[in-house]
């Protein structure tokens, strides 16, 4: 059986989407997927052993001029690779009107959510078989759902499994000196835990005998490791790295803390011990989900507010300026100070992973 994915973005929707995969490996073994991806992101789906295909979309460069993109040569090539097989059944996992437009133009029955479950209802238009999941459960779990339902078998208690094999990364012998990774960065600004915090915690961890590695991905990124590198002694600022060059950076470590971010599910789907901060989103739908992952949710009253930009007006102050003053940006990570962090990051500790 040959079956079309389109889960075309993000890092961590794409990365939610492996253990269906495994599931239907299970139930179906003769199952091959071909998968239409960002171009960022097709290192993902070519770890996973059920995977045969992977081809890449560009709308993140496409939306740039969106008119110019249908008589694109690049636009109809990816079109033509997109027609040049007929699939036994081809399954929308986003649930956008993008992604079902996608999903529309190949060969095959189109399936994916129905109108209540989607995340856009209008992308239902596309398909030919619509399914019910509920969307008070975790990302993972509802894809799984999906999978099961379109292809036909039952999910029943499946152990959850993303399907990677740690050998595939080639990790090194672990270091001598134990080591923390810092994922700091993020695409909203609500998400990113203060970077006072991140000091703090850095020193932390250094007076403790740990490294603190900061990786990073665009100019912004980069220039907050070299602020938090220059505050935290003995930190190392890495290069720009591949996904699979993270992948072994991450199975090398000893501990991970992460804001919600695409490479805090990798570190999940890799069951790297991960503290992981919320303070925006909401963990129990959207938070890393694997084994050795601890989540710290902040508690202010208007968490999670799933927004990218923070309205926060205090109560009860003499002036809301003065208290503004007092809190971190975003204020609602207030409520998980350093300190608190270290506690959860000593509370994984394992002789021996």
């Amino acid at each position: 059986m040959h079956v079309l994915i389109v889960k075309v973005s993000s890092l961590g929707d794409v990365i939610h989407t492996l253990p269906a995969l495994t599931d239907a490996r299970r139930a179906i073994p003769d199952i091959t997927f071909d998968w239409v991806t960002e171009e960022a992101f097709t290192e993902i789906p070519a770890w996973h052993p059920a995977v045969n295909k992977v081809i890449p979309v560009a709308f993140r460069r496409w939306r740039k001029n969106i008119l110019s993109m249908f008589f694109s040569r690049e636009y109809r090539s990816f079109k033509s690779r997109l027609k040049a097989t007929h699939y036994d059944l081809i399954i929308d996992a986003q649930g956008l009107i993008k992604s079902g437009l996608i999903s529309s133009i190949a060969k095959g029955k189109v399936t994916g959510l129905d109108k209540n479950s989607a995340r856009e209802k209008l992308a239902t238009r596309f398909y030919d078989q619509s399914f019910q999941v509920d969307r008070q459960q975790h990302a993972v779990e509802r894809t799984r759902q999906l999978f099961a339902k379109a292809l036909g078998y039952k999910l029943d208690d499946q152990e959850l499994d993303y399907g990677l094999s740690r050998n595939q990364f080639s990790p090194e012998q672990k270091e001598h000196q134990k080591n923390l990774i810092f994922l700091h960065g993020t695409t909203w600004s609500t998400k990113l835990w203060p970077e006072k915090y991140w000091a703090e915690l850095g020193k932390i961890a250094s007076k403790a005998g740990y490294q603190v590695k900061l990786p990073w991905g665009n100019e912004e990124e980069q220039q907050r490791a070299h602020r938090l590198g220059a505050a935290i002694e003995n930190a190392e600022i890495m290069s720009r790295l591949s996904l699979s060059e993270i992948a072994t950076q991450l199975l090398k470590a000893d501990f991970i803390v992460a804001v919600d971010t695409g490479l805090a599910h990798l570190a999940a789907a890799l069951n790297c011990p991960t503290v992981a901060l919320y303070g925006a989103s909401d963990a129990n739908k959207t938070g890393t989900y694997g084994h050795n992952q601890v989540h710290l949710s902040t508690t202010f009253s208007c968490s999670p507010c799933l927004s990218r930009s923070c309205s926060y007006q205090p109560e009860n102050s003499e002036s809301a300026e003065q208290h503004n003053d007092l809190l971190p940006s975003p204020p609602c990570f207030s409520t998980i100070s350093p300190e608190i962090v270290w506690q959860h990051i000593e509370s994984l500790r394992q002789p021996t992973r």
